[in-house]
């Protein structure tokens, strides 16, 4: 009895890590930035945060309203298809989102003259493929971003509800039955705002010696 036990418990905890590697291959959220000086630093900082509220929002949305079934449903072929399908457009949309307000942040409040959020957004969303992200998704991202930036005001957006896009986006495609998901509405999109304003925090502390001349 006591090596059955220890078998199922085996399986359960093997269960657990693939869960959390299907969901979430987009890079993992660990650096600890000291400071945002350059390019590069502010790219990684776009990429990492957006898949940070990412995992953290969809996996806690999921775990929250299936309960106790949790790890059964990822046996579940038709239900892991749909996760992966939601972690990407919840991604995608998080990325756009956080790129326009860093660099609109940037632009009001630090003085940015070379605005190249196009060209930050389109290199990071190539980076994701060799993570799986589907190549249709890919360029229709680069389109929906193009065409967002036509109309933005760099000077204002950072401050106008930044980020409403990738919280509808969490809610329009979490694997959950939509009468629930009606339910859940306001709590699922204060739950993405919560973890944007965490970000926005930090971005703002990071970047609080930072001046463009």
């Amino acid at each position: 009895m006591k090596l059955n036990l220890n078998n199922k418990l085996l399986s359960l905890i093997n269960l657990l890590k693939d869960i959390k590697s299907y969901m979430f291959p987009i890079k993992k959220f660990e650096s600890k930035f000291k400071n945002i000086s350059s390019i590069k630093e502010l790219q990684n900082f776009i990429k990492e945060r957006s898949a940070h509220v990412t995992q953290t929002t969809l996996y806690g949305y999921l775990k929250t309203r299936i309960g106790t079934r949790y790890t059964a449903m990822f046996e579940d072929d038709v239900f892991v298809k749909s996760v992966n399908i939601a972690k990407w457009n919840i991604y995608v949309s998080a990325l756009s989102d956080c790129t326009l307000y860093t660099f609109s942040y940037l632009v009001d409040q630090k003085n940015l003259k070379k605005n190249n959020a196009e060209e930050i957004f389109n290199f990071i969303l190539e980076t994701e493929k060799q993570s799986g992200l589907d190549l249709k998704l890919l360029e229709n991202a680069k389109t929906d971003f193009k065409e967002r930036i036509k109309n933005i005001n760099w000077q204002t957006y950072y401050k106008e509800d930044p980020f409403i896009n990738s919280a509808l986006s969490l809610y329009k495609w979490s694997p959950i039955a939509d009468d629930l998901k009606k339910l859940d509405k306001e709590i699922v999109l204060n739950s993405m705002k919560l973890k944007w304003n965490l970000i926005e925090n930090e971005f703002k502390e990071l970047t609080k010696n930072l001046n463009f001349k």
